[in-house]
């Protein structure tokens, strides 16, 4: 998975460097759905591979879920991944667009279930929809391998998620997260390591920020998990096992387990 990151960085740059235009865009074609199982809107990581979303489709289908698994897409274009990561004002945008897309889902069918998936860079799309969005508007926020930084402030993405944010992160991906992320994000002008390296920080100020901050569940990778496919790396999060153990469980309103994704019982004897 390292040779495969580091072809996929080299490519991001030389698309970005090189001032490719981005390919005309593909407009989320999601339709209102009355969905007892739920939608889950997915935003891929940079460079609009589309991976995680992909990944999390099979794996509801395999599981014989019912979730709606709709791409977000938001990129720039394809392999566009320094201009995904560095790019703010973007992301702050397609973010707002996908608010517009949750309020429409919403007004249609109030009960539906709705969540939130980012990977990588796509993160920040997510981040910035719940910040968007009124308090309570997405039943569950999970971020993978998050390149935001350990600083975000996210006690407006909390009060927008009814059951939380879950976060799961890695010390392994230490090449993309630990290295490239805060130099990219060193060239505009503050050095900060990502979330996904170590997990966010707190703000708790107030009582009422503590209150936010008990909806907040980090998930460290563990050497035990490689056996799903999940190595630690920028891209394990997504890997079939690993979805189908640790994250579509998440998609299931709360009391069947969600919350505690790593629990020792799945682990297979030595």
């Amino acid at each position: 998975m390292l040779r495969v990151a580091g072809w996929m960085l080299v490519a991001g740059v030389i698309a970005s460097a090189s001032g490719c235009a981005a390919p005309q865009r593909v407009v989320c074609a999601h339709q209102p759905v009355a969905n007892p199982a739920g939608v889950v809107f997915v935003a891929d990581g940079a460079g609009d591979f589309r991976a995680a979303s992909h990944a999390l489709r099979q794996a509801a289908a395999d599981e014989r879920r019912e979730v709606d698994v709709e791409t977000f897409v938001w990129s720039h274009g394809p392999y566009r991944i320094v201009a995904d990561q560095m790019d703010r004002a973007h992301s702050r945008a397609e973010g707002q667009r996908l608010a517009q897309v949750v309020l429409a889902q919403r007004a249609a069918f109030p009960d539906t279930p709705i969540y939130f998936v980012g990977h990588s860079a796509g993160c920040f799309v997510v981040l910035a929809a719940a910040e968007a969005l009124p308090a309570g508007s997405v039943d569950r926020i999970v971020l993978l391998a998050p390149s935001a930084p350990v600083d975000y402030d996210l006690r407006p993405v909390l009060r927008c998620a009814r059951d939380g944010v879950d976060v799961f992160c890695s010390k392994v991906d230490f090449w993309y997260l630990r290295v490239w992320v805060p130099f990219m994000t060193a060239l505009q002008g503050k050095w900060c390591g990502a979330a996904g390296y170590c997990g966010f920080e707190l703000h708790a100020e107030k009582a009422d920020d503590a209150r936010c901050y008990a909806k907040l569940r980090h998930h460290p990778w563990q050497p035990y998990l490689a056996w799903t496919g999940n190595d630690g790396g920028h891209y394990g999060c997504y890997q079939q096992t690993f979805l189908k153990l640790f994250v579509l469980p998440l998609f299931e309103k709360p009391g069947s387990g969600s919350g505690q994704p790593y629990s020792r019982s799945l682990v297979p004897n030595p």
